[in-house]
């Protein structure tokens, strides 16, 4: 059953949008500057620390909770159509998901669009993987997340890490992932009519604005076209009630018929990454803690693995 909560928010949505509905004049300004408002609605489950990191010229940050030292380590991408989100926006969402994991968080202020289009972005988060493995972090302990933007990108980063012949992380989490950037503007249209949370208007930018006239269809822009083999486990958590249900849906199907180890969630009556209201939502909090009982099984499942491996050898 939905909670009190869920209906209030849901009444607040649908309020703001009849106040402000979304325009076709994209203010990019106004729309980062919104985002990181936005956030500061919802709060930390618990105490975290907050360090800074350079890495090899991308700004990032280290949100690691107070109980947990070492270890597990989530390179965290955030969501906002590739044209806004940063770390102030999404540095609680991340923190929580570390909270659950019992693990450090470093999440980073990968290049916008239009500034710096595709694959910009990407390149940013194949050098934040490679320095956390320059870093002495075994690949056995990152687990990729991100969401919306972010979760694409979290995918796409798998592809290129696989095709490059490197070591890929131990999993993935992708909340409400966008998986396929071909899509027009008559399809979003046609499936936003639950949708209360993106805006559609922002979301047809992408093409012009960080594709810049690359071919939409590209695995490294729309995963949903690659070849999917090789993948480490993935947990997708997406709504019901959000024009990105198809996105994480086809993506699952096509991950499953690859032979991937995919867990898909679809949560009934959810909006688009309601994960960010943890602090406000139970369903919030529930997702958030299957995300880290995900992260927290696989590790184990590795760790019980690398066990009788090197038993094996000192036979």
């Amino acid at each position: 059953m939905a909670s009190i909560q869920l209906h209030l928010l849901k009444l607040y949505l649908r309020t703001q949008r009849l106040i402000s509905p979304p325009t076709q004049n994209i203010d990019l300004n106004k729309e980062r500057s919104s985002l990181d408002a936005f956030s500061e609605m919802f709060k930390p489950l618990a105490e975290l620390d907050h360090i800074p990191e350079d890495i090899d010229g991308v700004v990032g940050e280290w949100i690691t909770p107070r109980k947990v030292t070492g270890g597990r380590v989530i390179l965290y991408l955030h969501g906002g159509y590739y044209l806004s989100g940063s770390v102030k926006s999404h540095r609680n969402l991340a923190g929580n998901i570390a909270i659950a994991a019992q693990a450090r968080a470093l999440i980073i202020d990968y290049c916008l669009a239009p500034e710096n289009p595709f694959p910009t972005a990407l390149n940013n988060v194949l050098t934040a993987y490679s320095w956390l493995l320059a870093q002495g972090v075994s690949p056995s302990q990152i687990f990729l997340a991100g969401d919306s933007a972010g979760g694409g990108l979290a995918l796409a980063l798998l592809l290129a890490l696989r095709d490059q012949g490197s070591a890929l992380p131990a999993g993935a989490v992708c909340l409400s992932p966008a998986t396929d950037l071909t899509r027009s503007e008559e399809n979003w249209k046609a499936d936003a009519k639950k949708e209360l949370v993106l805006n559609p208007y922002m979301a047809r930018q992408i093409r012009p604005l960080y594709l810049r006239g690359h071919d939409p269809s590209d695995p490294l822009a729309s995963p949903v076209y690659g070849d999917l083999h090789g993948l480490p486990p993935l947990l997708i958590q997406v709504g019901s009630d959000e024009v990105l249900l198809s996105d994480s849906t086809l993506f699952a199907k096509r991950a499953k018929e690859a032979g991937v180890d995919v867990t898909l969630e679809v949560w009934p009556g959810m909006q688009h990454v309601w994960q960010f209201t943890a602090s406000y939502l139970p369903e919030g909090r529930e997702a958030i803690e299957r995300i880290g009982e995900f992260i927290k099984t696989v590790s184990k499942k590795l760790e019980k693995a690398a066990t009788e491996q090197q038993a094996k050898i000192n036979l």
